[in-house]
């Protein structure tokens, strides 16, 4: 039997900021002075601001914790955690493209002992919302890693990743299909009271049923979209730039793509989505809410400043304020069809 869902509620006080310090809120600027109300909830998860660091970027949080004040973002969203250590595909497993960055990462991840007994206790330090990137080779993988982290406490939600390209088996093969995709939800409502968000494949030519598929079975959320399969060859050897042949394309160049994606699942499902995908400036985050995301996910735009997060958050309460928006309910989902002038 499910277990009643319960709304998340703040860390007890007294716990202290990513780098020792008392965390800071975002509701409060320069000598009092209050600041427009940046909060989004997903499912009762209450986030203070709706910029997440994207699965894959800030590690294990405890990678960009000297660099990124950690507690002015809504989240971090762990590196997808699977049943065993994975040490991912082979080397290389980056390559830069004129407008983005093409990953064959693999997965690489500490398994699910080492997250239990080293990881989540370092976690659990941070005043931010922990979002746990759950991912795969089987349905008893996903079903596995879910209840163990559940079972401990730290995390506040989960990330179904059920779209990476870069494996073999397992993931995308669960995303690509409605009625698979569907089967994973289905496998773990049962197990968790926490919000369960499906991270979903761009790949597939109607993402939207997939996400109703998934919305169906009692997902609270979902993340659009992870990166696109993608390839790039050395003329000069005629092999390809990453070892594993194929990867997946993020960055500036997906974006116009990611926000296609959002609009069409955003029209089909009333469920939150967070949106991934080409995100580096709070111009872009805000256009992404317009579309109709609830919060969104910074990934690549992070290898270039890790001040990003931050530089966004700032950016939208600047936008805010001058548009006199006092909450990011008012902006989203405001699209018109008409084209702009």
């Amino acid at each position: 039997m499910s277990r009643q869902r319960r709304e998340s509620t703040t860390p007890a006080q007294g716990r202290r900021g990513s780098r020792g310090r008392p965390a800071r809120s975002v509701s409060a600027g320069a000598g009092g002075a209050r600041l427009p109300d940046l909060s989004v909830r997903i499912a009762g998860l209450r986030l203070s601001t709706p910029v997440l660091l994207a699965s894959g970027v800030a590690g294990y949080g405890e990678e960009m914790g000297e660099v990124v004040d950690l507690n002015r973002v809504g989240a971090i969203v762990t590196k997808t955690l699977t049943p065993e250590e994975r040490a991912g595909n082979p080397p290389p497993r980056l390559f830069e493209t004129p407008a983005g960055l093409m990953n064959n990462i693999g997965l690489a991840n500490v398994g699910l002992e080492g997250f239990l007994a080293e990881v989540l206790p370092q976690l659990k330090r941070h005043r931010t919302r922990i979002v746990v990137s759950v991912g795969g080779f089987s349905l008893r993988d996903y079903e596995k890693v879910l209840a163990s982290v559940d079972a401990a406490g730290g995390a506040h939600a989960f990330e179904i990743n059920v779209s990476c390209p870069n494996v073999r088996a397992g993931g995308i093969h669960f995303g690509c299909s409605a009625s698979r995709a569907a089967r994973v939800v289905r496998a773990l409502r049962p197990l968790t009271a926490l919000p369960l968000l499906v991270k979903l494949t761009p790949n597939v030519t109607d993402i939207g049923s997939v996400a109703a598929a998934c919305v169906s079975e009692g997902a609270d959320g979902l993340t659009v979209a992870n990166t696109y399969t993608a390839l790039a060859v050395d003329l000069r050897t005629r092999r390809p730039r990453l070892g594993g042949v194929t990867g997946g394309l993020s960055g500036p160049a997906v974006k116009p793509l990611s926000l296609a994606k959002v609009w069409e699942v955003t029209s089909r499902v009333k469920a939150p989505v967070i949106a991934c995908g080409g995100i580096s400036t709070a111009e872009d985050a805000l256009e992404y809410i317009v579309v109709g995301a609830t919060a969104v996910q910074v990934g690549t735009a992070c290898f270039r400043s890790f001040k990003t997060p931050e530089l966004i958050v700032n950016g939208i309460i600047a936008y805010m304020k001058e548009n006199s928006l006092s909450s990011l309910q008012e902006l989203r989902g405001t699209m018109t069809l008409a084209p702009a002038e």
